[in-house]
């Protein structure tokens, strides 16, 4: 399961030199045709990174052929010479492809602050353009990593069609994006305004809910190219659920190898007034730091969920809500509920529920507990 897992997606990854390790830092995925509908999402950040500012100008009609991606520096508070280069990238990757500039997208990660050095990128791209095959998803995917320990990889098929993405995330993760890169490609037949749609759906439940550490980053990119090549055009729903399916899997896959976490945590609020409530109520149990050093020591305190949910203005009565650690309600109604003793924490994954009883959304965020020094009866933590 790669980015080329769709007919007519080609992409390989190649080294630069832009990281000081010597790994693989710079990718290219093409998209051979014939359509090349297009979308993208970025960052909220008030400091977007040059490539971002760029790839933002390259999508805004809606038609993308390929995407250069590099680790190994981030190119933002770069000023017009970071614009000059990102442009500059996307230039020497057209030329490369046969392709004009402005339908190429740029993406950088890595440190902010420092320029691209253009003497090692344009060689890079040169390589990767070499290299680009129909099995070249894998190598793409791990070109773009800094300090993931894996590389993150999802696919989602349907009756003749499919979704392919690959993301790169394991810090700075918090919403509007997360801190990501992220590439999905399509062998369906979706104009743009139905892709700019259905990625602008899957990412407000996928991406704008992974909640690590709040940090947001410069460079949050996620672009999805459409090429049509299995000649089908499926129906609007059905294509937004299977892309939906795809960002989700990624979303996990960066929560779990966010710097230091030792379990992924899924926080399911449910009967909210509204689905803005229900996610302001998540969000706020998620970035409880106090909460995450419970679940790092194994300890279903729902005392500090509710702490959490009585900092926000969500309508709902104490008296009123329930909680559960791995579906044991420990708490009950605002008060003790099932003996947290039968909680069991030692797994990675933890869900856990929240019933405010106040209407009838639903809502999930995703965190983790990153690591944690836990004291049970006095919280000491560090990340």
């Amino acid at each position: 399961m790669s980015v080329t897992d769709p007919v007519g997606f080609t992409a390989a990854g190649a080294t630069a030199g832009l990281k000081p390790s010597g790994r693989p830092d710079l990718a290219v995925v093409h998209n051979t045709g014939p359509e090349d509908s297009a979308a993208a999402v970025f960052t909220g950040n008030r400091f977007p990174a040059a490539p971002v500012t760029v790839s933002r100008a390259h999508a805004a009609d809606g038609h993308l052929r390929a995407v250069v991606l590099n680790s190994g520096g981030a190119n933002a508070c770069t000023g017009e010479q970071g614009l000059d280069d990102a442009r500059a990238m996307a230039a020497a990757t057209g030329a490369a492809l046969g392709l004009p500039a402005d339908a190429v997208a740029v993406c950088s990660t890595g440190l902010i602050g420092q320029l691209i050095d253009l003497r090692l990128v344009g060689p890079g791209i040169a390589s990767a353009a070499r290299a680009l095959a129909a099995d070249g998803g894998p190598a793409a995917a791990e070109a773009i990593m800094t300090t993931d320990t894996v590389p993150k990889q999802a696919r989602a098929g349907r009756d003749g069609w499919s979704i392919g993405g690959m993301a790169k995330g394991a810090g700075m993760l918090a919403p509007g994006l997360a801190t990501m890169l992220v590439v999905l490609t399509t062998d369906a037949s979706v104009p743009p305004d139905a892709l700019a749609a259905a990625l602008q759906t899957a990412c407000r439940v996928t991406f704008d809910r992974a909640d690590s550490d709040g940090c947001m980053s410069t460079n949050d990119t996620v672009i999805a190219l459409a090429n049509g090549a299995s000649g089908i055009v499926p129906d609007p729903g059905v294509f937004a659920t299977a892309l939906t399916e795809v960002c989700a899997d990624l979303a996990r896959q960066l929560i779990a190898d966010a710097e230091g976490a030792s379990h992924e945590i899924a926080i399911t609020v449910v009967n909210a007034a509204s689905e803005d409530e229900a996610v302001t109520a998540a969000r706020a149990v998620a970035r409880s730091n106090l909460f995450k050093c419970a679940v790092f020591g194994n300890d279903p305190n729902w005392g500090r969920v509710l702490s959490a949910l009585g900092t926000t203005d969500v309508a709902f009565s104490p008296e009123d809500v329930d909680v559960s650690f791995n579906k044991i309600t420990v708490c009950r109604g605002g008060a003790i509920g099932e003996d947290r003793a039968l909680v069991d924490l030692s797994g990675r994954s933890v869900e856990v529920g929240v019933d405010l009883r106040a209407g009838s959304s639903t809502a999930t965020v995703l965190t983790n507990d990153l690591t944690y020094d836990y004291v049970k009866e006095n919280a000491e933590y560090s990340t």
